[in-house]
């Protein structure tokens, strides 16, 4: 073996060695800065809120309280609008993901003759949209659905980019499937329950992950159509308006010493981040469960078809 050999040998091993370590080095960066912000949210959550004020937390209380989640946990109405909201991702994740994988199957048979046509104009609807007030119009004065919890049901049973994904996922699984169903004497109905959905399930928890995050986070239906029945507020819209209400009694009561001194345990900062932890954590407990599907699910849905 000559010298040039052994030289190249040398440098081939130094680079399998630096690669590894550069990798680790920068992903270990990126999950830093990834995590930081979080972090730090969940600090000023547990901070004095008259030390909260002055600023410098990093990743750690400075000056450990519980008074922001006191002052959130306490209220009955935070357990009236936690169970609203739950209900309403459930069943909306549910209804969605039944009638939007249902159409999908429907889309996705070559023999069926409008299904370019049903495609084309339910794709348009992505990019043609009426605007917001004939929408509020829409719910409100035609289907009478304000002031009701079918609101937030209703509007959100059927989703065109989600029906796109789960078309795309199941335009790549294998034709031969259905036509064996067929000729052991399987319908539509039987062969899409039986022998699709079981294999969609990747696409499925990818799309549930989608609606779920999407009906847990959204307060604005709650503010159109819902914001005059208090039994009907969605957590994130009550907790939008107890952050609205504490940063204006903060800064009324700023006049004097000692109002600030008795709203500091609340600053509007420290309620901020209780609100962000409390309305992430329910999300957080549910994805781990659905990331190897929804790590599949992306990656076949998006390549197939």
């Amino acid at each position: 073996m000559t010298t040039a050999n052994v030289q190249v040998k040398k440098s081939k091993k130094r680079k399998d060695i630096a690669f590894p370590i550069v990798n680790t080095i920068i992903l270990c960066l990126l999950m830093f800065i990834t995590l930081f912000p979080v972090l730090n949210t969940v600090a000023y959550s547990f901070n004095d809120g008259m030390d909260a004020v002055k600023g410098g937390i990093t990743i750690w209380p400075r000056v450990f309280s519980t008074d922001a989640y006191t002052e959130l946990l306490t209220d009955s109405a935070v357990y009236q609008a936690f169970w609203i909201s739950l209900t309403k991702t459930v069943i909306t994740t549910l209804t969605n993901l039944f009638f939007t994988s249902m159409l999908a199957y429907a889309l996705s048979r070559k023999e069926y003759v409008l299904r370019k046509f049903i495609t084309t104009v339910l794709v348009l609807t992505m990019y043609v949209n009426a605007g917001l007030i004939p929408n509020y119009l829409l719910i409100s004065t035609t289907l009478k659905l304000k002031n009701t919890y079918w609101v937030y049901i209703i509007p959100t049973m059927f989703s065109c980019f989600n029906m796109i994904v789960i078309r795309t996922y199941i335009l790549g699984l294998p034709e031969a499937l259905v036509e064996s169903a067929r000729i052991d004497g399987a319908g539509d109905l039987r062969a899409f329950f039986q022998i699709i959905l079981p294999l969609c399930l990747p696409v499925m928890a990818t799309v549930a992950l989608f609606v779920a995050v999407g009906a847990w986070n959204s307060w604005f239906d709650t503010y159109l159509y819902n914001g005059s029945k208090k039994n009907l507020y969605t957590l994130q819209y009550l907790l939008r308006m107890k952050l609205a209400t504490t940063q204006n009694s903060s800064n009324a009561a700023s006049s004097t010493a000692d109002a600030l001194a008795s709203s500091s345990k609340v600053a509007p900062i420290t309620v901020r981040s209780a609100i962000s932890v409390v309305s992430a954590v329910p999300i957080l407990i549910v994805y781990p469960f659905l990331q190897k599907y929804f790590v599949t699910g992306m990656a076949l849905g998006s390549v197939k078809g």
